[in-house]
């Protein structure tokens, strides 16, 4: 492939990008098109937090009307289309599991099979480009506190999941959460 039909195709983020800006305009086929390259990622992400399908299925149905009726709301200067669709996933998520009073903590996490199945934190803050700022604001992060934003927002652990898999008090990594937020938010302002 020459380089200028390279250049010429839009990257994957590009493509949910305008996908996204076509649902703010009514585009049901738009709708479509993201439904069909991430539902299936979305369970994923749903079943992780959850840890029932059929709660899955409604976060993931639940977070694709929300998607519909604010896509409008995506700002593509702010960051990537995908991370604003798993956000309103994990959002919704979280929502059910808050509505469901689960426990809080995960003791064994090794148990659920969850570890070996994702991606390493670093792992997946290295695929985020190098030129991206909240590539930059992560790296300013004391690791253990990076991987603990990176295996909640990115993999959908919760705060006890995180705590079980850490081996950190609940109570710490509620408060790594708050703080890292914290840095970030200061850091890309």
């Amino acid at each position: 492939m020459s380089g200028s039909v390279a250049a010429a195709m839009p990257t994957d983020a590009q493509a949910l990008g305008e996908a996204l800006r076509r649902c703010a305009g009514g585009d049901r086929a738009a709708l479509r098109v993201i439904y069909d390259r991430e539902a299936a990622a979305m369970i994923g992400i749903a079943m992780r937090i959850l840890r029932r399908r059929d709660l899955a299925e409604e976060a993931v149905h639940d977070a694709f009307v929300r998607i519909w009726q604010k896509a409008s709301s995506f700002d593509a200067e702010r960051g990537e289309a995908r991370s604003w669709l798993y956000a309103v996933l994990r959002h919704r998520a979280l929502n059910i599991l808050r509505g469901e009073k689960r426990t809080d903590q995960v003791e064994d996490f090794d148990a659920l099979g969850l570890e070996s199945e994702v991606e390493s934190p670093e792992a997946c803050v290295a695929r985020l480009s190098d030129a991206k700022a909240l590539r930059a604001c992560l790296e300013r992060l004391e690791p253990a506190r990076r991987n603990a934003i990176v295996l909640a927002y990115v993999q959908g652990l919760t705060h006890g999941e995180l705590a079980g898999r850490l081996g950190v008090p609940l109570g710490t990594i509620k408060s790594w959460i708050r703080r890292s937020l914290a840095s970030l938010k200061e850091c890309m302002a």
